[in-house]
Parts: C-alpha cells; sequence; structure tokens
C-alpha cells in the first residue's frame, strides 16, 4: 500500500506514514481526531475545540463520531488504539473532505502542507484500491469457493461418520441412505465395510462387473462364499474371473437375465443399490435395506 514519508518540521524528523493511520469505517476512508492533532502538531482537544467553532463547516459527512461498537472493534484489532479503551467518549474521525476543511479552519502554512499531504494520500489510496478492485473481487470469489468446498467437504464427512457410525454398532447398519454425486470415496468405504461385516455369505447381482468390483470382493472376511449373478460374462470378465480366483478366495459367478436392478446381499440381508458397485458415487444414488429373504428375489 503506498505510505509517504511525511515532513512535519524542518528538523529532519520523519513521522509515521500517513497510510498506516487511515482506517476505513462505513465504507469510506477516515482518520482519528488524535492522529491529525499529532500531524498537525497540536492537542486532540485543540483541534476539536477549533471544529466545534466552526461546527456549520463539518457535517456528518466530513466528521463524524465513531460508536461504543466501532471503538472496542479498533482497540480489539490493533495495540495502538489500546488508550481508547480508557477513553470516557468515544473519538471523532475525519473524511477526506473533513480533512480538507481543517486547513481553512487551523490556517497556517503548516496546517496547510500537512493537509495537502493527507489528501494526497487519501487520493493515493483510493486510487490503489481502484486499480485493484478486480483483483480483490478475485480473492473474494476465491474465498468464498473455498468456503463452499469446506463445507461440502465438512458434509460429506459428517454423512460418512453417520453412516460408519451406525456400521460400528453391533448389527446395526443403516437402513437407508444417499450419496451425492463426487462422493466417490465416501460410497466406496461404505460398501467395503458392508463387505467386511458379512459373516457367512455375499452374493452381488450385478449386470455391470469390472476388476474394481473383484477387488472390493477380496476384502471380505476369511470363509465368506462370494458370487457374482450378472446378466452377460464376456471373455474379459470371464478371464478377470479366472486370474482373480488364482490369487484370492474364489468368487463363483453365473448369468441371468431376470435382474434389471442392483441388489447386494449380506448373509441374511438385501440391499437395494442405485447405482452398480464400480460407479458407486460417480452419480447420486440412494441405497436401501429391503424388508425381502433372499430366496424372495430368487437367491437360494
Amino acid at each position: 500500500m503506498y505510505q509517504p514519508d511525511v515532513k512535519l518540521s524542518s528538523n529532519g524528523e520523519t513521522d509515521p506514514k500517513i497510510a498506516s493511520l487511515i482506517l476505513e469505517l462505513r465504507e469510506q476512508q477516515v482518520i482519528l481526531d488524535r492522529d491529525l492533532a499529532m500531524l498537525y502538531g497540536v492537542e486532540t482537544k485543540a483541534l476539536n475545540q477549533a471544529v466545534k467553532r466552526n461546527i456549520e463547516r463539518f457535517p456528518i459527512s466530513f466528521r463524524f463520531q465513531l460508536s461504543e461498537e466501532e471503538m472496542v472493534g479498533l482497540v480489539t484489532i490493533c495495540d495502538r488504539f489500546k488508550k481508547l479503551k480508557h477513553s470516557s467518549s468515544p473519538p471523532y474521525v475525519f473524511t477526506e473532505q473533513g480533512v480538507a476543511m481543517l486547513s481553512a479552519v487551523l490556517r497556517g502554512p503548516t496546517a496547510v502542507r500537512v493537509s495537502i499531504k493527507i489528501m494526497e494520500t487519501f487520493v493515493a489510496m483510493r486510487h490503489f484500491l481502484n486499480n485493484h478492485l478486480s483483483l480483490y473481487h478475485r480473492i473474494e470469489t476465491l474465498e468464498h469457493n473455498q468456503l463452499l468446498l469446506f463445507n461440502q467437504q465438512s458434509t460429506s464427512s459428517q454423512q460418512l461418520e453417520e453412516v460408519l457410525k451406525h456400521m460400528e454398532a453391533p448389527c446395526s447398519f443403516p437402513k437407508e441412505g444417499i450419496f451425492c454425486d463426487g462422493q466417490i470415496f465416501d460410497a466406496y468405504a461404505f460398501a467395503s465395510e458392508l463387505i467386511r461385516s458379512a459373516k457367512r455369505r455375499i452374493v452381488l447381482i450385478d449386470n455391470y462387473i469390472d476388476e474394481s468390483v473383484l477387488l472390493m470382493l477380496a476384502k471380505r472376511n476369511e470363509h465368506v462364499t462370494a458370487e457374482i449373478v450378472t446378466r452377460h460374462i464376456n471373455e474379459t470378465l470371464a478371464l478377470d474371473i479366472e486370474r482373480h480366483n488364482r490369487q484370492y478366495a474364489p468368487i463363483t459367478i453365473r448369468e441371468s437375465a431376470r435382474y434389471h436392478d442392483r441388489f447386494l446381499i449380506i448373509d441374511d440381508s438385501v440391499y437395494h443399490i442405485g447405482a452398480s458397485l464400480k460407479d458407486l458415487g460417480k452419480k447420486f444414488f440412494a441405497f436401501s435395506r429391503m424388508e425381502l429373504t433372499a430366496h424372495e428375489i430368487g437367491i437360494n
């Protein structure tokens, strides 16, 4: 930010940079009465008394008093405002127009020179902000998008935690649920835990099978049987099954054209799955545990 040095006297002493004294309050740039008094080399009380004697020249657009809330806010954000904490009343602040009017009220060459320097700084800062307005908007948009992403991730984590919480309870898997598009890992983790919960058998009815489904079924516990029922066993799938069974506990597979939807049978529980296991989380889908037996959907 533009921060010019200001010479207040001829002895070569340099005061703090004016730009560091300018604040943004009520959507406009202002400067505290005590900081102005320091720049002009007068007491704060004397500066405000001079204003009061010419109060008709200082409408609220030139000078206004801070609220208690605004004063507390300044004390909170910056150490140099800590003295305001013990002030009996909130300070006044001056806008750029107010600073211009002060040079006429205080008079003298020093007052005029200082007022000009302060107004030049106001203008320089305003130009800086205007020139970088698009950058600020892009930063605000980025922060907004990051916040949305964080909220989505938090929501997804909460949903997964709820699902896993149910799964950790004995014989208490969720009866139904929904996964949004993009929750690929969450859905995969849920299906894997469901498979690992099987004690005796797993039967998957799914017309779209690839090697990722075989890897998921390989996570089942020892001595748990696995069977796949699918519409068509092509040459690639048959080869994948053969290779899988050489390394892992065997999966049996058979063809059936009776089924359109996907079902996952875990022991005696029948789950209706709204998406193929290989596509879980890629699109919005739901699952539910049905009040049916495996026999009722044609599985013995």
